[in-house]
């Protein structure tokens, strides 16, 4: 159902950069692009993520509450993108592992912007 994600940036040079090499470890690629912002898909039937310069050109600002979630097949996955995430300079919102729901392993992080993401996964056999 979703198509696409977008989070404003203050700085698109910078969190091109980052997004580039994070989202490296999972092959994902640039699909759009112009001066305004950068889009990247795993493939043109998968959903995409975008980062841009707000079109008021106002400040970009986290909102409060909102959360954009990434999935990946294996925990080791998760292990592997949130790692990356935070050499990158993203800073920790909760390490990865299993959560609450029986299966659910997720990693939290907040990008250079303060942009929370999670990246997550389902496992067989109840959060290994």
């Amino acid at each position: 159902m979703i198509g696409y994600t977008m989070l404003g940036t203050n700085n698109l040079a910078k969190a091109v950069k980052y997004y580039d090499e994070l989202f490296a470890t999972l092959n994902a690629e640039r699909f759009l692009e112009t001066d305004r912002f950068v889009a990247w898909s795993t493939g043109q039937d998968k959903p995409g993520f975008a980062v841009t310069k707000p079109y008021n050109d106002e400040k970009a600002t986290v909102g409060n509450g909102t959360m954009i979630a990434l999935a990946v097949e294996t925990p080791a996955q998760v292990d592997a993108f949130y790692k990356k995430a935070i050499e990158l300079g993203g800073t920790d919102e909760g390490a990865p592992g299993p959560r609450e729901m029986p299966g659910f392993y997720a990693g939290y992080f907040r990008d250079l912007d303060g942009n929370k993401l999670n990246v997550f996964c389902f496992t067989h056999g109840g959060g290994e």
